[in-house]
């Protein structure tokens, strides 16, 4: 699917995630995956839709790093990081441009403070060492009830027989099989009625700041979108929500604050 404006369709990189997911069988919240499909799909489409950036990373004067330390935040690494590079080529956090820092709340929404903290980190430190970089932040938001565990549950079970849980486990995720949930309802997570919209609030109260003022800490723009993935039933991201968010629309937004922000603190 693609997000339509005014400039054109542009590919919308969280149906990568839902379409890598439904290749997999399931969401494995243990891994980067989905993390590295958005920043890939990111980039991608800011080279596509920016020309400066486009411009300055053909000749060099950009360059594009995946899960790199994120300036000034000791510990803590960045999702995608696009900047100048240093005399020889290698990543440079102080030529910092455009911070990107993916995040996902859809197992156990109890997890909401520590992913809270981890922006809230990689915010304060990208801020300290180079105020006028563009920081951006994604979240999928989990709106299932019920979650099948599969990383630290399922697979456990079958860690001395991987071959049953390829044959007789892995064919039947993420295609609606019901009699998953009976099977293996040890492995079952459970989140509250209210939970996503208390995430979806929690994330609300990250710092922003407007256009133009980088000497206010804050997020440049935060993306939240709501998906559906429960590793029984297909995946899907929920383009009709309670939350009141236009996923595609949000991403459309997100693309064109990059692209202005960029074009006004390195090319005016």
């Amino acid at each position: 699917m693609t997000a339509r404006s005014g400039r054109g369709a542009v590919a919308n990189p969280f149906d990568d995630v839902i379409k890598a997911i439904r290749a997999a069988g399931y969401h494995n919240h243990r891994l980067e995956q989905h993390s590295d499909l958005l920043s890939a799909g990111i980039f991608r489409d800011l080279v596509k839709r920016c020309p400066q950036i486009a411009s300055d990373y053909r000749s060099g004067r950009i360059a594009c790093w995946y899960n790199v330390p994120a300036p000034g935040a000791r510990g803590r690494r960045v999702d995608l990081f696009v900047g100048e590079p240093s005399p020889s080529g290698k990543y440079n956090a102080r030529g910092a441009r455009i911070c990107v820092e993916n995040k996902s709340v859809i197992t156990a929404h109890r997890n909401k403070t520590n992913r809270l903290d981890d922006l809230d980190e990689v915010v304060r430190g990208t801020h300290r060492v180079k105020p006028e970089s563009i920081i951006v932040a994604t979240v999928l938001v989990g709106t299932a009830l019920t979650v099948l565990n599969i990383p630290d549950h399922v697979r456990k079970r079958y860690r001395n027989r991987p071959d049953l849980f390829e044959s007789k486990v892995l064919p039947r995720l993420s295609k609606g099989d019901q009699s998953l949930w009976r099977e293996f309802k040890f492995a079952v997570s459970r989140n509250r009625e209210n939970d996503p919209q208390k995430t979806v609030d929690a994330f609300r109260t990250l710092p922003t700041r407007a256009p133009g003022h980088t000497h206010v800490l804050g997020y440049d723009f935060i993306l939240l979108a709501p998906v559906f993935i429960d590793n029984v039933n297909p995946p899907r991201i929920n383009r009709k929500n309670t939350f009141g968010i236009d996923v595609d629309r949000e991403y459309q937004r997100m693309l064109e604050t990059i692209c202005r922000a960029y074009e006004a603190r390195w090319h005016l």
